[in-house]
C-alpha cells in the first residue's frame, strides 16, 4: 500500500492523533502527514503511506487554502476560541471596512509567528514557553497571501463582529496570525473561532475521507505518480530502468529542472532534479 489518502480530519483530534488512528485501522507502520492542523480545525489532511512517505518534503511546501471565522472583540493566548480570554471588547464594524482590511492583506509579508505553536526558537518549541510563562521576542515569518474574500453576511452578536473568509495562502503561514494582524487593521482584536482547510496543493475536500469511512474499507489510495501532476512524466525503457533503479546520473535531455520517471505500467520509478554540480544533468531526488 503505498500512496496518498486525503482524510477529513475532524474537531478536536491532533493530526498525529489521525495518523495514528489511521496506522491502527490499516495496520501500516510507514505512515505521515504532510501539514498540521490546529485541533480545533477541521479539514484536509494529506497522509503519505508506504513509499509515498518520501513525498511528504514535497507535498508540505505547496499552498494550502482555508475557510476562518473571525470573532472581532476577543483576544485569548492561544488567539482561537480553545484559548484563556485576554481582552473583550464591543466592536461593530461594518461590512466595507472588513472586505477593505481583507483586501490589505494580499500579497507578502512577514507575519508573527503565535506563541502557541510547535516552531523552535533556540531548540525549544514557542509553545513550551508559553506553558512556562516566558516572555521572548516571536519570531517572524515571510508568507504569502495569495487570494482572500469575504464569504458571508457579518454577524452582530453579544456586542461582537463575526464573520468568514476564504484564503489561499503559502506554506507556514498560520491562520491565527492573519486573524490577529486582520483584526489589528480594523482598530481592534479578533480571534479564530472556526477554521476548515478545503484544499493542500492538488488535493481538495472532495477526494477527502472521514475515519469511519476508513474504517468501513470505503476509500481510495491515491497512486504516487497522480501526486505529482505537476511535473513532467517520463516513461522509460529498459536502459533507462536500469540506470535509474542504480541511481545514475543522466543527462538532462527533458528540458525541464524536476522529472518524475515511470515503468511501462504507470509505476512511479524515481524523482530527478537538476544536478548542481553540471546543470546540463539531473540526479536522483527520491527513488522508489
Amino acid at each position: 500500500m503505498d500512496g496518498i489518502l486525503i482524510i477529513n480530519k475532524p474537531a478536536g483530534y491532533t493530526s498525529r492523533d489521525v495518523v495514528n488512528r489511521v496506522s491502527k485501522i490499516l495496520n501500516i507502520k510507514k505512515i505521515g502527514h504532510t501539514g498540521t492542523l490546529d485541533p480545533m480545525a477541521t479539514g484536509v489532511l494529506v497522509l503519505c503511506i508506504g513509499k509515498a512517505t518520501k513525498l511528504v518534503e514535497i507535498l508540505t511546501s505547496t499552498e494550502k487554502e482555508y475557510i476562518a471565522e473571525v470573532t472581532l472583540g476577543l483576544n485569548t493566548d492561544t488567539l482561537d476560541s480553545t484559548g484563556n480570554i485576554l481582552e473583550e471588547h464591543n466592536v461593530q464594524v461594518d461590512k466595507e471596512q472588513i472586505i477593505e482590511a481583507l483586501n490589505s492583506m494580499l500579497g507578502v509579508y512577514n507575519q508573527e509567528v503565535p506563541i502557541y505553536s510547535a516552531v523552535k526558537l533556540n531548540g525549544k518549541k514557542m509553545y513550551e514557553y508559553a506553558r512556562e510563562n516566558k516572555k521572548i521576542d516571536l519570531p517572524k515569518r515571510t508568507v504569502e497571501i495569495k487570494q482572500i474574500e469575504l464569504l458571508s453576511d457579518i454577524i452582530y452578536e453579544n456586542n461582537k463582529t463575526i464573520f468568514k473568509f476564504r484564503c489561499l495562502v503559502s506554506k507556514g503561514t498560520y491562520i491565527r496570525s492573519l486573524i490577529r494582524d486582520i483584526a489589528l487593521k480594523l482598530n481592534t482584536v479578533g480571534i479564530m473561532s472556526s477554521l476548515n482547510r478545503i484544499k493542500q496543493g492538488i488535493f481538495s475536500i472532495d477526494q477527502s475521507y472521514d475515519i469511519d469511512s476508513i474504517k468501513n474499507n470505503n476509500y481510495k489510495i491515491i497512486s504516487i505518480g497522480d501526486c505529482l501532476t505537476n511535473y513532467k512524466h517520463v516513461i522509460v525503457d529498459d536502459f533507462l530502468f536500469s540506470k535509474i533503479k542504480n541511481g545514475a546520473i543522466l543527462q538532462n535531455r527533458y528540458e525541464k529542472d524536476i522529472i518524475v520517471f515511470k515503468d511501462s505500467n504507470n509505476n512511479c520509478l524515481a524523482i530527478y532534479k537538476t544536478y548542481n554540480k553540471d546543470i546540463t544533468k539531473i540526479k536522483p531526488w527520491k527513488i522508489f
